[in-house]
């Protein structure tokens, strides 16, 4: 069975970056045998997105153990640079990417600063704006020398884009980059954390 998404961002290309993300991520976790699927892509287009279908379901105490040392072996897969090749998105904003060799510029350029530029109102954004460059350098020099390489990261790992079906733990609406891993830790935790076993068993792996 398939399942057919259809376009909802004012950005033509949204549905084809999500395939091109989806079946990254595929390919990345059949090369190093993880157990984690992602839903093959049938065919996509600028309107829809057709996709293998998932009955989902709850997942048990025991499939999120398997996720957590399974995204902890994603994690220790060490990738060439930090950044993407090419601009994404996640949700309906861009994310707007580049390769470097500096994860903390990445971060706080490409992320931060990004952010920053999209709020509306000119007087809080010109506050964030001078509160971001006041510590700028410094912030920098914290995240680079706090991550020891770049792994893959989904990128926008909350719970509604990780699926259970009878057997297996799917990830779905990737918005995929190379980064420090606790950007991905940091966002299961986004609209309530996972439960403790997917931390306890990721730790085990990766402390």
């Amino acid at each position: 069975m398939k399942f057919n998404k259809s376009k909802s961002s004012d950005y033509s290309d949204a549905l084809l970056k999500e395939a091109d993300g989806l079946t990254y991520l595929q390919n990345k976790l059949d090369r190093h045998n993880i157990p984690i699927k992602v839903p093959h892509v049938y065919s996509v287009d600028e309107q829809r997105l057709v996709l293998e279908l998932i009955n989902h379901r709850a997942g048990s105490k025991q499939q999120w153990q398997l996720f957590g040392q399974a995204l902890a072996q994603l994690h220790l897969l060490q990738e060439d640079s930090f950044g993407w090749h090419q601009n994404n998105y996640i949700g309906l904003n861009p994310q707007i990417n580049s390769d470097t060799d500096n994860w903390g510029e990445f971060f706080v350029k490409q992320r931060l600063a990004y952010q920053i530029s999209l709020i509306k109102d000119s007087d809080i954004q010109e506050r964030f704006k001078q509160s971001l460059s006041s510590i700028e350098k410094q912030l920098i020099t914290l995240l680079h020398n706090h991550c020891p390489f770049p792994s893959l990261l989904h990128g926008d790992l909350w719970s509604g884009n990780v699926l259970f079906d009878d057997q297996s733990v799917w990830l779905i609406d990737p918005a995929i980059y190379c980064g420090d891993t606790d950007a991905d830790l940091a966002m299961t935790e986004l609209f309530g954390a996972f439960p403790a076993a997917f931390y306890q068993a990721y730790t085990d792996l990766k402390p």
